[in-house]
């Protein structure tokens, strides 16, 4: 009885597993709260030939309709992508594109613009001068901002989209350039971001975590495949209705399609439920997955930090469909934070 009695006191004594239920900690909240509107996109520059940026529109119109105060994309950071140039070894010598152009015609590197680019926000006035405008779009072209510099491009009237002291002829050329480019941080989000008169996109993409280290990487790549191609017959089968759906010349079909929350669900087993099924004698899906998950986890802190200091703000992030159940899932567990249904808004 007395050893009974003294197993029954250590079990008392050992601290009890934690169940907080995070997600009610806020239900007293003072104050409006957050919504986060997570648009899971295809990668406009894989769609078919022929495509039109016009094939967007009613897309647009209901993205509009929103209303968002804060616009993120999936692309990384200036001050990433300064990270990543000061660890070559580790990162490569490609990480990001090259500022070369605008810091010769601005003087700023990464850093220095982007503390520029920070002051002239805080102090843009509410009509802005095209000079104004131009300068800023050469600040952001030189913190490798790129879509933000578009923003502020759209936002200039055709007469005034030329060179001056703050933009150089190099700059411009690259920002025509950009208009041409079938990728949604600039056909999607910085169209919508000029049209809701907005000064910029943030950029929230990270890979500092998924750059995986293993001893093998084409033995990595081929189990992953393998994996892929064990659990991917429903995904394949979607991906001939989207590769359908993409030839028409109004793409909000295909956004409803694969926002639907049955298409996001074929998409998330087909990547990670059959990784981490697949047996390999290292383990690599397995590692794959881990990645996935760092990059995402540190992407939803990036949108959470662009509004921080704004309680209530309407958000809209725009990343690939593959991305959307995770994003839904980790961003509606902060606190303050609603998710706006999706199908609702493309209807």
């Amino acid at each position: 009885m007395r050893k009974y009695w003294l197993l029954l006191s250590a079990l008392i004594s050992i601290p009890a597993f934690s169940q907080v239920k995070l997600s009610d900690l806020d239900r007293d909240m003072a104050g409006p709260r957050a919504q986060i509107l997570v648009l899971g996109t295809v990668h406009l520059n894989s769609m078919p030939p022929g495509f039109k940026p016009t094939a967007l529109d009613g897309l647009l119109d209901r993205l509009a309709a929103y209303k968002p105060e804060i616009i993120t994309i999936e692309t990384e950071s200036g001050e990433e992508c300064d990270l990543a140039a000061r660890h070559p070894v580790k990162y490569g010598d490609d990480y990001c594109p090259s500022t070369d152009a605008a810091k010769a015609a601005t003087g700023l590197d990464v850093p220095s613009a982007m503390v520029e680019v920070d002051k002239t926000l805080k102090a843009w006035p509410a009509q802005a001068t095209p000079a104004q405008r131009r300068r800023l779009a050469a600040l952001f072209l030189a913190a490798n901002d790129i879509a933000s510099a578009y923003v502020q491009w759209l936002q200039l009237p055709e007469a005034e989209r030329r060179a001056d002291d703050s933009l150089a002829p190099a700059l411009v050329a690259q920002l025509d350039k950009i208009g041409k480019r079938n990728n949604e941080s600039y056909q999607l989000a910085a169209r919508l971001a000029a049209r809701l008169g907005l000064q910029r996109v943030h950029a929230v993409d990270n890979h500092t975590g998924d750059r995986i280290d293993v001893p093998d990487i084409k033995a990595f790549v081929r189990s992953i495949e393998a994996a892929w191609a064990a659990g991917g017959a429903p995904m394949k089968a979607q991906q001939k209705q989207e590769e359908a759906m993409a030839q028409a010349a109004d793409l909000l079909p295909l956004y409803r399609f694969i926002n639907d929350p049955e298409s996001l669900r074929v998409v998330a087993e087909g990547n990670v439920a059959a990784s981490m099924r697949a047996k390999s004698p290292d383990g690599y899906p397995q590692i794959w997955v881990a990645g996935w998950e760092i990059r995402n986890l540190r992407m939803v802190a990036n949108i959470r930090e662009t509004f921080r200091e704004r309680p209530g703000a309407r958000v809209l992030t725009i990343v690939g469909a593959t991305h959307k159940p995770w994003f839904d899932d980790w961003l509606g567990q902060l606190q303050g934070v609603d998710i706006v249904n999706v199908v609702e808004v493309l209807k």
